[in-house]
């Protein structure tokens, strides 16, 4: 069996919809987000450096962000407990979803066979969708800057609005 390659879905593609639980366990559905922009943005593990920076950077940004409508949600595979945890140890306020059964990783096509410093390895693409209010994606970073994702996200917003 081939390892999963990293697929994601496409500007104009309706986002999947889903339910799981955030780092407090309780279920989000991103339908229920619908008549809000939304940066879903998906990293690869709690407390490591960069995915840190990132989640950082968008608590920081969080206030401009919500001035332009858009809500943040984080995905990694990690579980509840990691992300409770990482979430209390950086005063994340927005949710952050566990998806350790990859219900969510796999329909956005994040999950697959990646290479870093010439290792192969299944992992999670760092990837953010800026979906509409109608449930569309508008734009697919796909290769976000950890230390100015706020800033990424707003600039591509105003292009778009």
């Amino acid at each position: 069996m081939s390892n999963p390659q990293i697929d994601r879905l496409e500007v104009g593609e309706t986002a999947p919809d889903f339910t799981a639980p955030t780092q407090d366990g309780t279920p989000l559905t991103l339908s229920d987000y619908r008549g809000s922009w939304v940066a879903l943005y998906f990293y690869p593990k709690d407390d490591t450096p960069g995915c840190t920076k990132q989640a950082c950077n968008l608590r920081d940004g969080l206030s401009k962000l919500e001035e332009h409508g858009v809500k943040v949600i984080g995905v990694s595979e990690d579980d509840v407990e990691s992300h409770e945890s990482f979430a209390e140890k950086h005063d994340l306020p927005f949710p952050i979803i566990a998806d350790p059964g990859h219900d969510v990783l796999d329909p956005y096509g994040v999950y697959g066979e990646r290479n870093m410093y010439g290792n192969t390895f299944l992992g999670t693409a760092r990837t953010t969708y800026l979906i509409d209010p109608d449930g569309v994606i508008r734009h697919v970073f796909k290769r976000p800057k950890t230390s100015a994702h706020t800033e990424e996200i707003l600039k591509k917003l105003e292009g778009l609005k």
